[in-house]
């Protein structure tokens, strides 16, 4: 692959008019019947020039192109300036970056790619395609049969290996059909492939359902463990990371401190976690002496990016000790297959810190604990179908405590069992006094500009905006806070999810405005910004090294929850 990527690098200026000649909608004509709804998610893997991402775009697809050579990137940019596509810098067959975007797909489109794929790699990079589908979604894969060409890193393509690789992972060829190049080559001719993956092939829904429903529970643990992971997979998916091609791995400090936000609220309310449970902390074994020494530090103090010393970050850093190694020992080793190995694997740190004297929660003090590993197909439905399956955990959960509360002869009314249960790891009010702060210089000086219209603010037309709607994504991080005309906020965008094209637009306006309030002039605040989006989004990188990234981090989750959770959408055409 890296030979193919050399070597488009140095040609693509003139493959470019060669490329853009051929009419996507010819080229794709094959595929028309089996061409899901607009707006269908929709993956071009090896997008060129983005002839065929523009098309789908246009014609009304939520978009994402992966391209390995940064000179085809450049070529598409120039040639479809405005388009709302992804770019991703990526390349089969691992596809790090698209699976850090945290999103499945509908159609997942290999347009003359796989003789770039060497033989030995294909098994990998056709697992991580059909990893990325949706039940039911597409793969649709065009192969050259021709001769082979070293200096391209062009390969030889069997005909019989897209049914074969389908077969063995228990997909479907739904279509096979011919068609000649399009450039007029003689020597070559296509095959095409569309290849459905009828359901998620992994059992994930039922494992989980028998969990949450059937498995046996001698406490709440099992529970707080899945709620702790669909949290994170919901609210800091940008903390994870891929383990291989067949698991993630995310912070065992993170799960530990998930968890405590989860169980302080009902421990505080003497609701009962186990049959003996009838006093705060009694029968957990995770309620020692930090845990108790954090009576002062609220929940909302112990998001990412916070702060402590003295006393309370070594009573933190004893808390999150203790609960990590009670999931360790209980629930992560008890939630099992059928064969009895355990489902979320926990890699313990050797050797733990001793409790420091100042401490930040970031990725790194978090992953100092040690690492769940968790299987992608769990991850990726707890991360696709997370408000549908908390609820699931929440009543099985209270009814559990019911159960508990009335074996020690105590009468507890369901709504309060259920107003405990309310997730504290966001803000449960829409507070945006800092970016309103932020906004008091800019708007003093005049250049404070609403994102959507452009137009100039003052003092009685500022709102500050949740771009993201926080009525069904409740996040007032920094980044997710922007300025908007009072008028377009509440008349127009109201609880509505901005369009991609929209945001695509408004790209300008709203990376001056994160660099202008919560640029590097001031470190705390610059440090908080990072953190909430590294915690929150789906970065395409490692590290927020620019702006950029943040947006494309946006733009992924902007996705997420339009698909996902069908949100609706703010087209906001009269500011395109």
């Amino acid at each position: 692959m890296k030979k193919a990527i050399s070597w488009y690098n140095r040609h693509a200026e003139e493959l470019a008019s060669q490329y853009e000649a051929v009419e996507p909608a010819r080229l794709l004509a094959w595929l028309e019947e089996l061409l899901p709804e607009p707006p269908a998610l929709v993956l071009d893997v090896g997008s060129g020039t983005g002839r065929d991402a523009a098309w789908l775009s246009d014609q009304g697809y939520d978009v994402f192109a992966v391209e390995p050579s940064s000179a085809m990137r450049k070529v598409a940019a120039r040639e479809h300036p405005g388009v709302p596509v992804r770019w991703i810098c990526d390349a089969l067959p691992s596809l790090d970056a698209t699976f850090r975007a945290g999103v499945s797909f509908d159609l997942i489109l290999v347009s003359a790619v796989w003789m770039h794929v060497p033989p030995a790699q294909r098994t990998r990079a056709f697992r991580k395609l059909v990893n990325l589908l949706k039940p039911s979604g597409f793969l649709a894969i065009s192969i050259r049969i021709g001769p082979e060409d070293t200096s391209r890193g062009l390969c030889r393509v069997d005909r019989a290996e897209i049914p074969a690789l389908a077969r063995s992972h228990g997909a479907i060829v739904r279509k096979e059909s011919k068609s000649p190049d399009l450039s007029g080559r003689s020597e070559i001719r296509w095959v095409n492939y569309a290849v459905q993956l009828p359901d998620d092939g992994s059992g994930a829904f039922p494992l989980l359902r028998h969990v949450i429903l059937n498995d046996n529970k001698s406490s709440t643990y099992k529970l707080g463990l899945l709620r702790s992971v669909c949290v994170i997979a919901d609210s800091s998916a940008g903390l994870s990371r891929r383990d291989g091609d067949e698991r993630v791995s995310i912070p065992l400090g993170l799960v530990a401190r998930t968890w405590l936000r989860l169980y302080r609220p009902l421990m505080a309310k003497n609701l009962p976690q186990n049959p003996q449970n009838v006093s705060w902390g009694k029968h957990l074994s995770f309620a020692k002496e930090g845990l108790k020494r954090l009576s002062s530090v609220s929940n909302l103090d112990l998001r990412v990016g916070m702060r402590f010393t003295g006393d309370t970050a070594r009573a933190l850093h004893l808390a999150l000790r203790d609960a990590a190694n009670t999931i360790r020992k209980m629930p992560a080793h008890y939630i099992t297959y059928p064969n009895g190995e355990p489902i979320l694997r926990v890699e313990w740190a050797l050797r733990l810190q001793r409790p420091p004297s100042t401490l930040v929660i970031d990725e790194e003090y978090l992953r100092s604990f040690g690492e769940m590993l968790v299987p992608w197909r769990i991850w990726q439905a707890v991360q696709r179908f997370a408000v549908w399956i908390e609820p699931a955990l929440v009543e099985e959960w209270i009814r559990l405590m019911d159960r508990y509360a009335v074996s020690q002869n105590r009468s507890l009314p369901r709504d309060q069992l259920a107003a405990a249960m309310v997730r504290l790891d966001r803000d449960q009010t829409r507070d945006v006094k800092l970016a309103t702060d932020r906004a008091a210089p800019l708007l003093d000086a005049g250049r404070l500009y609403c994102v959507w219209s452009g137009r100039k603010l003052t003092n009685h037309t500022l709102d500050m905006d949740h771009c993201f709607p926080w009525s069904v994504w409740p996040c007032s991080d920094l980044w997710n806070l922007m300025p908007a005309s009072r008028k377009v906020n509440q008349h127009e965008k109201r609880a509505l999810l901005p369009s991609a094209r929209l945001m695509n637009a408004s790209q300008d306006r709203i990376m001056s405005w994160w660099k202008s309030a919560y640029g590097q002039s001031n470190e705390a605040i610059h440090e908080r910004f990072v953190l909430e989006a590294s915690s929150s989004l789906p970065v395409f990188q490692s590290s927020l090294a620019n702006l950029d990234t943040l947006f494309d981090g946006a733009l992924a989750q902007r996705a997420r929850l339009r698909h996902d959770q069908q949100v609706p959408e703010w087209q906001g055409k009269k500011y395109l």
